[in-house]
C-alpha cells in the first residue's frame, strides 16, 4: 500500500485503531511539551562589520563582529560557504565530504571594503556586511545571498540563555529579474515554482493530493534557478524544518528599474551551509551528482511496465491478473504486492493463507518474465518476533527513543508500532540484513513506503514527536534535523544490505519520501496522487522536479491512487507513463482496478500499442539510465534543457524532453485531440507521420485517442528493439548541410558493470544518409527516418 489515508484510519475513533491514534497523538504532544526547549525570548542578530579575514586553500575564513564565514571554490568550480563553523561534512547529502578546494583560487580583496575569492567557472565576492554574491566569470550577478539573521534566546537579564534551543535562521536571496525557480524536491505545483511558500518537511498528506497540495512526501532545500545571465542550483545543506518563498522577479518597462526576484528561508534551526553550482543545465546537474552521489541504474526490466494493487489479496489473483496480460500479448515487468501480502500487516512477515507458498509464485512468474516486489514499511509491530530482534539490537536497541530514553511507539497499518533509527549504522547493518527473508520469499525488488515516517494522527503532524532522539551517526540529535533524513536513511540501510546479500545484482528499490542524495540507493514515485485530470498534470510536474534535484528514476501511480479515473483519463495516464522511468499502474484498496482490459475493448487495444511502443523504446531508457549514472541528466527534462535562455520555454510545463532525441507531448486536458506544442530550436519530426517542423516556434499537432505527440530531434540516433528482440539503431535524418550524432549504452547484465558506450555521427552523404562508428566506419542495418 503505497500511502495512508489519515483520514480513513482515523474517522471512526470508536475504533480500536482510532483510539490508538489519539493515544499515540497525545503521546506526541506531551513528549514535545516536557522535552522540547520552550522559545522565550530573543534577540535578532546579523554579522556585523568585517573585522578581518584569515586564507585558506580555494578561499578563506572571514571574520565579522558576530560571525564569521568560511568560503571556498573547490575543483570543478562548486562554491560553499558556511556560518559559524559550518563544515561541508559531516552531511548526509553530501559523499566524502565534498570536493577538494581549488589551489589556484584564491582570497583577494574586492571594492567596497569586500573580499573575493576568483576561479576559472565562478567569483564568489563578499561584502563588508557578509552579503555573499555569486557571479559569473564575465562579472554577471547569478545569485546575491543578503546577510543572514538569527534570533539567539537571552535570558531575563538580555544575556545569551545558552546553547539548549537552536538559533532560529533567515536567508533572504536576490536572483534576476527574469529568474524563474525549479526544484525543491516533489512539488505537485510544479515543475516552475511560482510565488508562494513551500515547505521543508516530508509530509504524507494524508490522502489523495493534487496541485494544490503542499509539501509532500519528498522536500529538499534544492533551488535550480535559470535566468539569461545562466543557470545556477543552490543547495542548503540542513534537514531542519522550514519555509522557502519564492516571488519571481519582474523587469522594468522601457528604462524603467527590474524588480529582482527573491528567495527567502525559514528555518528553525540547524547549520547555515550552502552549495552553490553554476553553468549549463547539464553543467549543473553532473556538479550535482557529484557533489551528492551518482544515481542508482536499475536493473533493465525495472524499466518495463509494472503493475500493482492494493488488495490482490491472495496468488489465485495475483496468478488471475498477470494471466489476463499474457493471454492477451500485453508485456509485463513486475507485479508489486502491497500490504494485504502480509501476515495482519506486519513487515518480513506472508500471509500463509492467502500466498501459501511465494517462492512457487514467484519462480512460476519468473518463469514467464515477470518479477515480484515487495513493499516495506519502516514501522515495526510493537511486541512481535521481529520486534524483540531489534530491541535485542546494540547497547539501546535498534528503535527510537524519547527523552526519558524509552520506546517511541506510533500507531500504522499493523497497529501499535516503533521505529527502527536509520541514523544509527548499527541498525541499518541489522534492517538491511533483514532483506534476506524477502529474497527466499522470490522478491526481485522492493518499494519502501510511509517512510516519512507516518504514525496516524487525528489531528497535528503525522509523525513521531519532534523530541525523539535520533543518532545521526554518531552526532546526536532530535526528530527535529532527523525526520527529513529518515527516508534516505532507510532506502540506505535497505540498498547495502541488498548488497551485501546479492553482490552480483543491482538492488531494485524506490521509496515515497527522501531528502537530497536519495538517488545513490534508487528512485521515488508521486505517492498517493488523486485520480483526475488536476493528478494526471501533477504527476508530469513531480518527475520534473524531481530529476532536477537528482533524481532521475521516478513516476506517478498511472490512473491515481485512490478513485476510479474514466476510461479517458486512464489512457491518457497510460500514455504519459509510458514515456517516464518509472511505468507502474496502482490502485488502493476501495479504488476501481487498474488492468487496461478493465476500461473496455477499445482503451485495452490502443494501451496495447503504448506498451508495445515502451518495450520498443526499452534499449533507449537502459542508455538514459546509463547516463543519468554518468553525468547526472535526468530521463526526463524540460523543454528548456538545451536552451536555457528561451524565456518561452522555462514556461512550459506540459511537454518534457525524453533524453536528447525524443519531445513527449502528453494530453492532460480532458477531451482534446489536437494540442499546441512548443519547440526548441532544430528540426523535429513527428515520429508517426515523419513531417518536420522547425523550432523555435509552437505548432499545432494532432492528438488522437489513440497516442500523443511525440517528436524526435533531427540527427539522433537511438538504440530500440528491433522485431526479434534484438537491439538495433534508429536514426533520424539531419537537416541538409548539419550532421547529428548520438550515444548508445549497452547493458553490462545484472551487476555493476558501466555498460559499453558506443558514439555515432549521423551525416549526408550525397542523396543519402549515412550513419558512422566511433572510427568513422559505416553502421549497417540501421533504421535512416525523416527523409
Amino acid at each position: 500500500m503505497d500511502g495512508s489515508d489519515l483520514v480513513r484510519a482515523v474517522k471512526e475513533i470508536g475504533t480500536a485503531r482510532g483510539r490508538r491514534a489519539w493515544r499515540a497523538a497525545l503521546r506526541r504532544r506531551r513528549a514535545d511539551a516536557s522535552a522540547l526547549p520552550r522559545r522565550g525570548a530573543e534577540r535578532a542578530r546579523v554579522p556585523g562589520s568585517l573585522e578581518g579575514t584569515r586564507a585558506l586553500p580555494g578561499g578563506g575564513v572571514l571574520r565579522f563582529a558576530r560571525s564569521e564565514l568560511l568560503v571556498r571554490v573547490t575543483v570543478g568550480g562548486a562554491v560553499f560557504w558556511g556560518w559559524d563553523g559550518a563544515e561541508p561534512g559531516p552531511s548526509y547529502a553530501v559523499v566524502g565530504g565534498g570536493p577538494e578546494p581549488d589551489p589556484r583560487a584564491v582570497l583577494e580583496p574586492d571594492t567596497g571594503g569586500g573580499w573575493r575569492v576568483v576561479s576559472e567557472r565562478v567569483t564568489v565576492a563578499v561584502s563588508r556586511h557578509g552579503a555573499v554574491e555569486v557571479r559569473t566569470p564575465g562579472g554577471a550577478v547569478l545569485r546575491r545571498e543578503l546577510p543572514p539573521r538569527w534570533w539567539d534566546p537571552v535570558g531575563a537579564d538580555g544575556a545569551a540563555a545558552g546553547a539548549a534551543q537552536e538559533p532560529r535562521r533567515l536567508q533572504r536571496s536576490e536572483v534576476p529579474a527574469d529568474a524563474r525557480f525549479f526544484g525543491m524536491g516533489g512539488r505537485a505545483s510544479g515543475p516552475r515554482l511560482r510565488d508562494g511558500t513551500y515547505r521543508l518537511w516530508n509530509t504524507d498528506p494524508g490522502g489523495a493530493f493534487g496541485p494544490g497540495d503542499d509539501p509532500l512526501y519528498v522536500t529538499m532545500p534544492v533551488q535550480l534557478v535559470v535566468a539569461d545571465v545562466g543557470t545556477h542550483l543552490v543547495f542548503y545543506d540542513n534537514s531542519w524544518d522550514g519555509r522557502m518563498v519564492l516571488r519571481e522577479g519582474e523587469e522594468g518597462a522601457g528604462s524603467g528599474v527590474d524588480r529582482a526576484g527573491t528567495s527567502e528561508l525559514r528555518l528553525e534551526g540547524g547549520p547555515a551551509r550552502c552549495w552553490v553550482l553554476t553553468g549549463t543545465p547539464a553543467r549543473v546537474l553532473q556538479g550535482w551528482s557529484g557533489l551528492t552521489g551518482a544515481a542508482a541504474v536499475p536493473p533493465e526490466w525495472a524499466l518495463g511496465y509494472q503493475h500493482a494493487r492494493w488488495g490482490f489479496g491472495s496468488a489465485a489473483e495475483v496468478r488471475r491478473v498477470v494471466a489476463g496480460y499474457r493471454e492477451r500479448g500485453l508485456p509485463l515487468s513486475a507485479v508489486h504486492l502491497d500490504i494485504d501480502h502480509y501476515d495482519a500487516h506486519r513487515v518480513f512477515t506472508v500471509d500463509r493463507e492467502a500466498f501459501p507458498d511465494l517462492p512457487a509464485l514467484a519462480g512460476e512468474l519468473a518463469g514467464q518474465g515477470v518479477r515480484l516486489v515487495s513493499i516495506v514499511d519502516p514501522a515495526v509491530k510493537a511486541g512481535d518476533p521481529l520486534h524483540a530482534s531489534g530491541r535485542a539490537v546494540g547497547a539501546r536497541g535498534a528503535f527510537v527513543r524519547d527523552a526519558r530514553g524509552e520506546e517511541v511507539r506510533g500507531e500504522v497499518w499493523p497497529g501499535e508500532c516503533a521505529y527502527p533509527d536509520f541514523t544509527d549504522p548499527v541498525v541499518r547493518q541489522w534492517w538491511g540484513g533483514l532483506y534476506e527473508e524477502r529474497l527466499a520469499q522470490g522478491f526481485s525488488g522492493f518499494w519502501h513506503d510511509m517512510n516519512e515516517p507516518v504514525s496516524f494522527a487525528p489531528w497535528g503532524d503525522p509523525t513521531l514527536p519532534r523530541s525523539a532522539r535520533h543518532a545521526m551517526d554518531g552526532a546526536g540529535g532530535d526528530h527535529r534535523s532527523g525526520h527529513n533524513v529518515y527516508a534516505l536513511g532507510m532506502a540506505r540501510a535497505g540498498w547495502e544490505g541488498l548488497v551485501r546479500l546479492r553482490p552480483d545484482e543491482r538492488p531494485f528499490l524506490f521509496s515515497r519520501s527522501g531528502w537530497a542524495g536519495m538517488q545513490r540507493y534508487g528512485g521515488s514515485w508521486s505517492g498517493d496522487v488523486e485520480s483526475s485530470w488536476e493528478g494526471l498534470r501533477a504527476s508530469l510536474a513531480l518527475v520534473l522536479g524531481l530529476g532536477l534535484c537528482g533524481v532521475p528514476y521516478s513516476g506517478p501511480d498511472v490512473g491515481g491512487f485512490g478513485g476510479s479515473p474514466s476510461p479517458e483519463l486512464y489512457l491518457r495516464w497510460f500514455q504519459l507513463g509510458a514515456y517516464l522511468p518509472l511505468f507502474r499502474t496502482h490502485s488502493a484498496l476501495w479504488a476501481g482496478r487498474r488492468e487496461p482490459w478493465e476500461f473496455g475493448p477499445e482503451v485495452a487495444e490502443r494501451a496495447a500499442a503504448v506498451l508495445a511502443e515502451r518495450e520498443r523504446l526499452r534499449p533507449y531508457f537502459v542508455t538514459l539510465a546509463h547516463l543519468a549514472r554518468r553525468t547526472g541528466a535526468p530521463y526526463v527534462r524540460p523543454l528548456w534543457w538545451g536552451n536555457p535562455e528561451d524565456r518561452v520555454l522555462r514556461d512550459c510545463e506540459d511537454a518534457f524532453l525524453l533524453g536528447d532525441a525524443l519531445l513527449v507531448a502528453p494530453v492532460l486536458e480532458c477531451g482534446a485531440d489536437r494540442r499546441a506544442v512548443r519547440l526548441p530550436r532544430g528540426r523535429w519530426y513527428d515520429t508517426v507521420t515523419g513531417t518536420a517542423y522547425e523550432g523555435p516556434g509552437q505548432v499545432l499537432l494532432d492528438a488522437p485517442r489513440g497516442r500523443v505527440p511525440v517528436l524526435a530531434r533531427a540527427g539522433s540516433v537511438l538504440p530500440v528493439r528491433g522485431p526479434d528482440g534484438s537491439v538495433v539503431l534508429e536514426a533520424w535524418a539531419p537537416a541538409r548541410g548539419r550532421t547529428g550524432g548520438g550515444v548508445v549504452i549497452r547493458d553490462a547484465g545484472p551487476g555493476f558493470g558501466a555498460g559499453t558506450v558506443e558514439r555515432y555521427v549521423v551525416r549526408w552523404a550525397g542523396e543519402s544518409v549515412v550513419v558512422e562508428d566511433e572510427t568513422g566506419e559505416p553502421v549497417r542495418g540501421v533504421t535512416v527516418r525523416g527523409l
